[in-house]
């Protein structure tokens, strides 16, 4: 051990030169080493949601970009994670550089909806609903040269009426019929531990959605997200609300950029009065009529090659008043269980399709 007397009036000074020289030592024995991941309990890579901010062996940061060749070692190359975008199609602009990767890569990978396409078609009834969105919402989409002004389309639309009316399925619609990147979020998308990290993920959202416009932002039960704000609730609460209305104020915002926010809701009186002010756009979806009804009822029973009489139809539709969209295809789901119940004496195994489809028909 070597011993090294203090100067005068710098007592640590020895013991700055000794850890030093430990350092610059660690330092070259690792560089000299085969590259491998480190076994320091500090230096070992933080693992965290998304792409987390790693750490090298001496504290140095390591951004969270994948390698696509392989690394140094020959290892297997990087794979894109399940059927969404990779991190190589993130949207490269000057607005994302003050937003944390893991956030990009929740919102392309989590709240942003890759399902299959929707048509109006698959929308029973509603027809003044779908003329009216048609109206103001896609044909400013796919002609913004002629939708300016006074005709600009509304930067919010309220869809409110009873559960299961297909609310989510009409935002949907909206977004592959303008051909825009749609983008689904609840209360629970928002919700966080850790203070400040709701209202950062929130600005996080609407700046990807900018940089993918034209862009439909879908908020699912809206009214448990953009309540009334009182006294008796939480800070962080509060902050995620006034951050969301600061978006849809378009404060942040240009007036030519092409975002849509779209709340559905079956409590709309709960939703606070500033952030219905700012969905200019209403529209009540009812329960389906009985037409819609038969048009979901013949859709859905036509997929399992039923052979069910006009007047059976006109029977269903009839007992079926008040029923909403999800309960009609509930119904149909039950009534598709029917002949598989009818061949309980037989072994599911060995069933056929040929006997199966012989419940069907009479």
């Amino acid at each position: 051990v070597l011993l090294l007397t203090p100067f005068p009036g710098r007592p640590f000074y020895a013991i700055n030169v000794i850890f030093v020289g430990m350092v610059k030592y660690a330092q070259k024995k690792y560089h000299n080493q085969p590259q491998r991941t480190p076994v320091s309990s500090y230096g070992g890579i933080k693992k965290s949601l998304g792409a987390g901010r790693s750490r090298g062996p001496f504290g140095k940061f390591v951004p969270p970009v994948p390698r696509q060749d392989g690394n140094e070692n020959g290892g297997p190359q990087y794979k894109p994670y399940g059927t969404g975008p990779t991190e190589s199609s993130f949207p490269v602009d000057e607005r994302l550089k003050n937003i944390e990767p893991k956030m990009i890569e929740l919102i392309m990978h989590e709240i942003m909806d890759h399902g299959p396409p929707v048509n109006w078609d698959d929308i029973a009834g509603v027809d003044f609903a779908k003329a009216t969105i048609k109206e103001i919402v896609v044909w400013p989409m796919l002609r913004p040269d002629i939708f300016t002004g006074l005709r600009g389309p509304p930067k919010g639309i309220l869809l409110f009426g009873p559960p299961g009316t297909g609310k989510t399925l009409i935002g949907k619609c909206i977004a592959c019929q303008s051909g825009a990147t749609f983008f689904s979020i609840s209360a629970s998308s928002l919700t966080s531990k850790w203070v400040g990290e709701g209202e950062k993920m929130v600005r996080a959202l609407f700046t990807v959605a900018r940089c993918q416009q034209p862009a439909v932002i879908f908020i699912d039960e809206i009214d448990s997200l953009l309540s009334q704000r009182g006294d008796g609730e939480h800070e962080s609460s509060r902050r995620i609300k006034t951050e969301f209305l600061v978006q849809l104020d378009g404060a942040t915002t240009s007036s030519e950029d092409r975002i849509l926010v779209v709340g559905a809701t079956n409590r709309p009186q709960e939703i606070d009065e500033a952030a219905r002010r700012r969905l200019v756009k209403r529209l009540y979806i009812p329960l389906p009529e009985a037409s819609a009804r038969k048009q979901i009822v013949t859709c859905l029973m036509s997929k399992e090659h039923c052979c069910l009489r006009e007047e059976e139809v006109e029977l269903i539709v009839k007992k079926s008043d008040g029923f909403s969209g999800a309960d009609m295809t509930q119904l149909c789901r039950e009534a598709s269980l029917g002949p598989i119940r009818s061949l309980q004496s037989m072994d599911i195994a060995t069933i056929t399709p040929e006997q199966d489809g012989q419940g069907w028909c009479p």
